[in-house]
C-alpha cells in the first residue's frame, strides 16, 4: 500500500492551480512528488511541474468533506458548488448565477489555462483536442468549454445548458432549453475538440447531446 503524502507534500498539492495543476514548491518537494507519480516535470522549458491524475485525485479528496463532518451530514445537492476561492465551471442548475465582469474574467483565465495545459501535456503540443485532465474531469471540462464560449448555464429558475455525467465511459450529457441552443452547444464542443452526437430520450422524447473528448 502506498504511503499517503506527507503534510508538506499535501500543502504543495493543495496549492496547485485548480485548472492546470501547476505546482510550486522546493526542488526536493517536487522531486518527491514526481518519484511518487503524483506529479510530472514538463520536458520543455521552463520545466514546470504539474499534478498527474493521481495527484489531482488526492487534491480533490483533501477538499471533500469526510463522512463525519457537518457538511457531509447535509442532503446532497446536484450539482455541487465550488469551494470558496476555487474556480469551477458552471454545469447548470446552480443558484445565484453570476454573469458579471469578474466571472467573465475568471472563465476566460481558466479557459486560457486549460489551453496551456493542452499545449504542455498533449503529444506535439496540440491544443485542438482535450488533454488527460479533461478526460478525468469530463463534466467540468465540457462545462468550461461552453461557459467560455458565452453559453449561459441554467440557474435554479432560469433556462440554459446543463452538463451531467453519464454511465458511459468518457461521455457527458448536455441538455439545453431548445433545439437551437442545443445546436449551438454542439458546435462549441466540436470546436473545442469533442465528438458530439444528438440523441432522444426514449421516455420523454427530449433531445440531448452526448459528448466525448476527441482522441484524434
Amino acid at each position: 500500500m502506498t504511503r499517503p503524502p506527507t503534510a508538506a507534500q499535501r500543502r504543495v498539492i493543495d496549492a496547485a492551480d485548480p485548472v492546470t495543476g501547476r505546482l510550486r514548491g522546493t526542488e526536493s518537494q517536487l522531486a518527491a512528488l514526481v518519484k511518487r507519480e503524483l506529479a510530472f516535470r514538463h520536458p520543455r522549458p521552463p520545466h514546470d511541474h504539474f499534478l498527474t491524475p493521481a495527484g489531482h485525485r488526492i487534491r480533490e479528496e483533501t477538499a471533500t468533506p469526510t463522512a463525519s463532518s457537518p457538511q457531509a451530514a447535509e442532503p446532497a445537492r446536484e450539482p455541487a458548488r465550488e469551494s470558496s476561492g476555487v474556480f469551477a465551471a458552471r454545469v447548470g442548475g446552480e443558484e445565484g448565477i453570476d454573469a458579471g465582469p469578474s466571472r467573465i474574467r475568471e472563465v476566460h483565465s481558466a479557459w486560457q489555462g486549460l489551453l496551456e495545459l493542452r499545449r504542455m501535456t498533449n503529444p506535439h503540443g496540440v491544443v485542438d483536442r482535450p488533454c488527460a485532465w479533461e478526460r478525468t474531469h469530463l463534466v467540468q471540462a465540457a462545462a468550461l468549454a461552453l461557459e467560455a464560449a458565452g453559453h449561459r448555464p441554467a440557474g435554479a429558475d432560469t433556462e440554459g445548458y446543463r452538463v451531467r455525467a453519464t454511465p458511459q465511459p468518457e461521455a457527458v450529457a448536455v441538455r439545453g432549453p431548445d433545439a437551437g441552443a442545443l445546436r449551438e452547444c454542439a458546435a462549441t464542443l466540436e470546436q473545442a475538440g469533442w465528438q458530439v452526437g444528438e440523441h432522444t430520450e426514449p421516455r420523454t422524447g427530449a433531445r440531448y447531446l452526448l459528448a466525448s473528448p476527441r482522441r484524434i
